[in-house]
């Protein structure tokens, strides 16, 4: 009877330890420095947001938090790069709203948001500015948008590259209003602010980050906001809705991931951590000045945002017959 009791405590305490090895891990992550991939270049909003971010991650949790840039192939690149790494919590990656977009745009999408990657949570959301050279005639969206009917064809709209995200709110706004207008894409804002500004287009849907310089030098001006509600960054910009489009609502949106099969529990103390950096006023503040509203979301929530997302860009492609890249 002894023997067997000292038996069946030994395999006890062996499975105790077999156990409390991970878990021991998981508690204590991160142990050393986490790279975080971003599929956009240096200097940009997406780039900014996670700097900020990643600056507060390495504080509160003991460890540097370094951002990768790898632009390129519309995502491709960085989340392949994401998903070739381990999956311990050590390598995150950020998927934007051009995610959704790229599932039902590109014919042999190399991953699938849903299935390789686990969400940890939004980093924040912002609307797209419509803007129009500050001396245009068009005073109001609504106006605008009387002059796309009263003359189809000839508002000249920019955006930036064609499967943007841009571009196909561009796509959205002809449809809900009924209007026909000719998009005009360029490689990057800039050479799109240029055309806008020498009225060689007359309005620009892009980001307020993006624009942020242009508005401040009163070069352009802003007819509406692409959101459900105003912007709190932009309070005294109407929406597209308030021009009498109902139901338009383009909300863009960050967020980080991580590759399948990430422990929950990293997964869970990455979330709780963000949650509470985005809660801050500090951050939110740093954040609004980008016109990004600080927003956490758990997993649940931002897999919602990311399968609603894709049903809605594919819906839009589908109707406006956009041929897959």
């Amino acid at each position: 009877m002894t023997t067997r009791r000292s038996m069946l405590l030994g395999l006890t305490m062996a499975a105790g330890l077999t156990l409390s090895g991970p878990v021991s891990a998981q508690a204590d992550y991160p142990t050393r420095p986490v790279k975080i991939i971003v599929p956009f270049g240096a200097g940009g909003v997406a780039d900014v947001t996670i700097r900020i971010v990643a600056e507060k991650l390495s504080e509160k949790m003991g460890q540097r938090f370094i951002v990768e840039n790898m632009p390129g192939a519309g995502g491709i690149t960085a989340a392949r790069a994401a998903l070739s790494s381990a999956p311990d919590g050590q390598t995150l990656t950020m998927l934007t709203n051009g995610t959704a977009v790229s599932v039902p745009l590109f014919a042999n999408l190399p991953f699938d948001p849903l299935n390789d990657f686990v969400p940890i949570s939004t980093l924040g959301t912002f609307d797209f500015l419509f803007v129009v050279n500050a001396n245009s005639e068009h005073k109001s969206f609504k106006d605008l948008i009387q002059a796309a009917k009263n003359k189809p064809g000839e508002l000249n709209v920019a955006t930036i590259a064609v499967g943007s995200t841009q571009h196909l709110t561009s796509v959205l706004f002809k449809g809900e209003a009924g209007v026909d207008f000719r998009h005009v894409p360029f490689r990057n804002t800039p050479d799109a602010l240029v055309s806008l500004i020498r009225n060689d287009t007359h309005l620009l849907i892009d980001s307020q980050a993006a624009l942020k310089s242009a508005l401040e030098g009163q070069q352009v001006r802003a007819l509406a906001t692409s959101g459900p509600r105003r912007s709190a960054a932009m309070p005294d910009v109407p929406t597209v809705q308030e021009a009498g489009i109902s139901g338009f609502d383009v909300t863009s949106w960050n967020a980080l991931f991580a590759p399948k099969g990430t422990p929950e529990p990293i997964v869970q103390k990455l979330n709780a951590t963000l949650k509470e950096i985005l809660s801050t006023q500090e951050i939110k503040a740093r954040l609004l000045e980008l016109g990004i509203e600080a927003r956490g979301e758990t997993p649940a929530e931002l897999t919602g945002r990311l399968r609603s997302d894709i049903e809605k860009w594919r819906a839009v492609i589908e109707k406006a017959g956009i041929p897959k890249q």
